[in-house]
């Protein structure tokens, strides 16, 4: 490639200067502002058909043809205020605004008309009525850029696809790249603990900063919120907190069950939202359990949280985890056999956090000990990484002793009767298959009946309401659980 010389540089920069700066671009730009701040009706009765004529830029005179005498009263009278205000942000301060009206198309005969002074712009005496006086998003100053908090080690690019992730992933990577639209917003995520939660919501943000390097994303944890909102109170700055925030083009809180029972943070936060849904703002949540499980929070917030997109990112199983060791092992230039890969895959509890600890612990092992990765080796750092249940509790194991404990058979249990023991029976072994297993509830609907994750949450809540009331009711359940033990 050819190499420029430094006239033809200095050419090139003038040219991008004057093209920037071009009257024509910047009443373009100028067209572009007006349409975020007026409806689409009203953007193209009114604005559309204004032809840009010339700017004058030693005497500030902006002209511009309108179609007739009745257009230029309309625009004086209800849009003068807004028209100021653009043309002082995209063509300067002192801009003066000229007409020119067709008064008789035929004859294409025209007459000039000033536009009121910007000076009386703003003065109750002299302000016409009807004017448009609502504050819009022009009035304030542009906002500066931000540190978005993102960690740019979590991508798309890193985050392999599995089926406990599938629709969560398309989604968020759909919100990255077309931030704009209003679908599936807010976007809330819920799994639990080292599924992959924390990674999916920093690479929606470093991908929509790829692309849209202008958007004010910002990445936060709910207890970081919930500090400095408390902070806030103590200086007495709450209205700037909140001003700040309702400035994001894309929100993204982590860990929001932190915010249960917070009551103050919540309402704070409820207002913060509705800002930046109305404007049409992202905002994406992550949670470690559904927005019906969250017992303490704002009604109105639930509700909130629910207007959009609920998704639920399930643990990995083996396979996905097995794919996760492989490119975490390609990317880092380790060299680990595939039985070793396998074991770790299968005693990892499908954690994505424990898949990471026992590579970095082997990596660590390796280096100081200079042995070779064997499985040996695999299975010292397991025992001290993860925890491991030789023995496991399977839902048929729970199935088989609550049906034990209630004299009913399996299928009674997982098929469609109403009758209150299977109801009941059915609805324990939910709660301890919960509680036992590392199963997310759609996996445990599936297995229970092939009911969805809603049905496994109720029971479990239906559950924990009755131990709390009824004591007998506890010592059955302490008795199954007991039963486990003798199994093991």
């Amino acid at each position: 490639m050819q190499t420029l010389t430094k006239n033809a540089l200095k050419h090139n920069f003038l040219y991008y200067i004057m093209s920037v700066n071009n009257p024509k671009t910047l009443w373009e730009q100028s067209l572009l502002i007006i349409k975020e701040n007026v409806s689409e009706e009203s953007f193209n009765v009114w604005f559309r058909p204004i032809v840009f004529e010339s700017y004058n830029d030693s005497d500030k005179i902006l002209l511009l043809q309108i179609p007739s005498q009745y257009f230029y009263e309309y625009l004086e009278e209800k849009f003068l205020d807004l028209l100021t205000k653009v043309f002082t942000r995209t063509f300067g301060k002192g801009v003066k605004l000229s007409y020119r009206i067709v008064t008789d198309k035929t004859n294409n005969i025209h007459q000039i008309v000033e536009s009121e002074p910007v000076a009386n712009i703003g003065n109750p005496a002299l302000k016409r009525r009807g004017v448009n006086n609502s504050p819009t998003p022009i009035d304030a100053a542009p906002v500066q850029q931000i540190d978005s908090q993102l960690n740019p080690h979590h991508t798309f690019s890193n985050y392999i696809e599995g089926d406990s992730n599938k629709l969560p992933r398309s989604v968020g990577l759909s919100i990255a790249e077309h931030p704009n639209t209003t679908q599936f917003n807010p976007m809330f995520i819920y799994g639990p603990s080292g599924c992959g939660k924390t990674h999916l919501i920093n690479a929606i943000g470093v991908r929509t900063k790829e692309l849209y390097p202008q958007k004010r994303v910002l990445y936060i944890s709910a207890r970081l919120f919930q500090v400095q909102y408390t902070s806030a109170v103590l200086r007495n700055a709450t209205n700037d907190f909140i001003n700040f925030y309702q400035t994001i083009d894309m929100l993204i809180v982590d860990d929001i069950q932190e915010w249960i029972s917070a009551t103050k943070t919540q309402d704070t936060f409820f207002h913060i939202f509705n800002h930046l849904f109305r404007n049409g703002k992202r905002v994406i949540l992550a949670c470690d359990r559904p927005p019906v499980d969250l017992k303490g929070m704002n009604e109105r917030l639930l509700t909130r949280f629910c207007c959009g997109l609920i998704a639920e990112l399930e643990r990995p199983n083996v396979q996905l985890c097995k794919d996760i060791l492989l490119n975490k092992i390609h990317r880092d230039g380790l060299d680990i056999p595939s039985d070793v890969v396998q074991f770790i895959a299968e005693t990892a509890n499908g954690s994505v956090r424990d898949l990471e600890g026992v590579i970095n612990s082997l990596m660590a092992y390796s280096i100081v000990y200079n042995s070779k990765i064997d499985m040996r080796l695999a299975e010292r750092v397991i025992k001290r990484a993860v925890k491991v249940d030789d023995n496991p509790l399977t839902v048929d194991d729970i199935l088989e002793s609550v049906c034990a404990h209630f004299n009913v058979t399996q299928s009674s249990v997982t098929g469609r009767s109403r009758k209150r023991e299977y109801v009941t029976a059915r609805q324990v072994s939910m709660y301890l298959a919960q509680k036992y297993t590392n199963m997310p509830a759609s996996r445990i609907g599936k297995l229970v009946g092939d009911r969805d994750h809603s049905t496994v949450i109720h029971s479990c809540s239906q559950i924990e309401s009755r131990l709390k009331t009824d004591h007998n009711f506890s010592d059955e359940i302490q008795s199954i659980e007991n039963s486990f033990k003798l199994k093991r």
